[in-house]
């Protein structure tokens, strides 16, 4: 074989070589890629499942089921869990015995909220078409008007891990019967017994009513149902609970274990694989 031509196979060679390189390359790339995309974020160390930190605690999340003010189970909850970091869930347990002693149980509507959740949340609000909630929820609110009054913002405590909305429960606790999708609404602040049943006591108006009765103090609400907010407020505030004047059931733990943080990962317990 002349040199010229042994120069050429070997030239050839190296170019097939170059080339199965550069496939295998590719396809390494393009198999890995789904795998990153599909690849979901974890809660920090410190978050915790409620349940277990206290197991007593009566769990009815909202936002898993279609009762809620966009009539949708909302992004991001994989399951009907309460998710918060954990100086927030042991303080909720101290809450709990206090209350447990009283006759009464905490019920948690919701905690840790990703922010998908909340970008949810503002889809729907700027969604003028979109009212099928309204005679619950907002019946006496202009949709339009969701942003400048507050009920709805592009960001939520809840997704820094240490608010939680709430009630209380009179024990022994009676069950709730499902939502039915497309079943007759009744507004959020008509009396208990013609509102969409609830086995927590009276508060005045329904979880999520955004209405200023829902204003924690509002003058209006007044007996029972007045004592029963400020059993509620006394009791977490007691504990380093701080709560949002305008809604009855919004609490925060102070100091917060992340303030400026702003989480996504889904509230799920493959969130917390690894945490303790």
């Amino acid at each position: 074989m002349t040199r010229r031509l042994l120069s050429a196979v070997r030239s050839a060679t190296a170019v097939r070589g170059l080339v199965t390189t550069l496939a295998a390359l590719l396809a390494t790339t393009a198999a890995s890629a789904p795998a990153r995309a599909h690849t979901e974020p974890k809660a920090p160390k410190d978050f915790v499942a409620l349940s277990s930190v206290d197991a007593t605690i009566i769990q009815e999340i909202r936002y898993f089921t279609r009762h809620n003010f966009v009539g949708q189970r909302i992004d991001g909850y994989r399951q009907p869990m309460c998710i918060l970091t954990r100086p927030a869930a042991q303080a909720l347990h101290k809450a709990q015995r206090q209350l447990l002693r009283r006759g009464y149980s905490l019920k948690v509507y919701d905690c840790y909220r990703p922010q998908r959740a909340v970008d949810h949340f503002v889809r729907w609000a700027k969604d003028l078409s979109d009212q099928s909630m309204k005679d619950e929820f907002y019946p006496r609110v202009d949709k339009t008007w969701l942003f400048a009054d507050g009920y709805i913002a592009e960001k939520s405590g809840h997704s820094r891990g240490s608010t939680v909305d709430l009630t209380l429960v009179k024990l022994p606790a009676k069950p709730t019967r499902p939502y039915r999708p497309g079943e007759p609404l009744t507004p959020c602040y008509a009396p208990k017994d013609q509102r969409f049943p609830d086995n927590s006591v009276d508060m005045g108006t329904g979880y999520d009513c955004f209405d200023t009765l829902s204003h924690t103090l509002d003058p209006r609400i007044q007996g029972e149902q007045r004592a029963n907010r400020l059993l509620l407020k006394n009791t977490l505030e007691n504990l380093g609970f701080v709560n949002l004047a305008e809604e009855w059931w919004h609490y925060t733990f102070k100091p917060e274990a992340y303030p400026d943080t702003y989480f996504d990962f889904p509230v799920s317990r493959r969130s917390l694989t690894g945490n303790r």
